[in-house]
């Protein structure tokens, strides 16, 4: 299949940055993702905060630079049930940046021979790559939605890169095919990591995958080495990104009046901070945001809109109806807390950035993650496995 000369250029600046390893250029090259889109595709404004939709029909140039440009792209919303080219509710499937697949494919360091299992198939690009680099009988990729798999099936038989896709709940693997060298995921993981992609990868084998927690959208790709025993993998966090969910942990915003009761009100504590927006929960690709969802576990956080030069910011605890909203000043001035239940989540925060300013600001490179068998939760680090955090219990 030719190329454009936009997508090479695209190719040859990812790979002048670093983004894209040298034995993946060529791949990249010969297998743009152009060839993997749905004709109808929806990029994201950056000035407006708003998507707008590239029809192949109506605009097939404006498609074409939608496509090939370094932009994340929605391929599907609300599972597949939206029509027309408007917005939908639910971003349900997309065609990543090709610098996060690219950045992704590094950290899973694969070698000729090794077998790959791919959890999320959506367009099928990244399942193509792989296929091209290491061949179709290597790569098992699966897909929970029925028509992404018929259709990411249908563009891989058209590159002649009939690898296996599997229709099925990525959450469980594909036992059938295990154990695998390597295994990448395409969605978000946040509030358990499945054990049986653990189990079904061999012993010093890699996994990667994006890594968050309910607290934001903010997440980071990690790659975990599975360690000799098979009951727990470990690794470095590497890049910030934001990834749609996977099915099975998919969440909704709490509801206000679930947990802001009259009652609630009256009760919750006063107090103030001298912490600031900017230094705690940042904007949502700062690592402080991605660093205190990692040590404020079973929690959420809404922005508000700023009103009166305040800007609210409230947390929620997803286990209980404990909350907290911190009234934020544009002037700097020390911003108003309230606190209500049995945790106090402002205090939790405080106490976790407390923690992380304790050790340096570790960020991508010495935050790690260690995921355990038979239950056992995820453990944080920074700089190494037996440096894990450790916060004191808040007052």
């Amino acid at each position: 299949m030719s190329t454009s000369s936009s997508w090479q250029k695209l190719v040859t600046v990812l790979a002048d940055d670093g983004q894209i390893a040298p034995e993946w250029v060529p791949v990249f090259e010969e297998l743009p993702r152009t060839g993997f889109l749905p004709d109808l595709i929806w990029k994201h404004n950056v000035a407006t905060k708003t998507v707008e939709a590239a029809d192949r029909a109506r605009d097939p140039k404006e498609w074409l630079t939608a496509a090939e440009s370094g932009a994340p792209l929605v391929t599907q919303w609300d599972d597949g049930k939206h029509q027309g080219t408007g917005r939908g509710q639910v971003a349900s499937s997309s065609a990543s940046a090709p610098s996060v697949v690219a950045s992704m494919l590094r950290d899973l360091d694969v070698r000729p021979g090794q077998r790959v299992l791919e959890i999320g198939t959506g367009t099928g690009w990244n399942a193509g790559l792989l296929a091209r680099r290491l061949g179709v009988d290597r790569v098992t990729t699966i897909e929970v939605d029925k028509a992404l798999a018929e259709a990411a099936r249908a563009a891989l038989s058209r590159h002649g890169l009939e690898a296996a896709v599997v229709c099925g709940d990525g959450f469980l693997g594909h036992p059938p095919g295990a154990p695998y060298d390597r295994i990448i995921a395409t969605c978000g993981i946040s509030t358990a990591f499945p054990d049986a992609w653990l189990g079904q990868c061999r012993r010093g084998g890699v996994i990667v995958l994006p890594w968050g927690t309910p607290f934001t959208h903010t997440e980071a790709t990690v790659a975990l080495t599975v360690a000799q025993d098979g009951r727990s993998a470990s690794g470095h966090f590497t890049k910030i990104v934001q990834f749609m969910s996977l099915r099975a942990q998919r969440r909704e915003h709490p509801a206000y009046e679930d947990y802001v009761t009259a009652e609630s009100r009256e009760n919750a504590d006063k107090s103030i901070t001298a912490l600031t927006l900017e230094e705690t929960l940042g904007g949502e690709w700062d690592i402080n945001r991605f660093a205190l969802g990692l040590l404020v576990p079973d929690s959420t956080v809404i922005f508000d809109k700023p009103k009166d030069g305040r800007h609210p910011v409230w947390l929620c605890g997803l286990t209980d109806r404990s909350w907290a909203c911190v009234l934020f000043r544009e002037d700097g001035q020390h911003a108003a807390v309230f606190q209500y239940g049995d945790r106090r989540l402002w205090d939790e925060v405080a106490i976790a950035h407390e923690e992380w300013v304790r050790r340096d600001r570790p960020g991508l490179g010495r935050l790690g993650l260690t995921i355990h068998a038979d239950g056992d939760g995820p453990s944080v680090w920074s700089d190494s496995p037996d440096n894990a955090f450790r916060l004191h219990a808040p007052v």
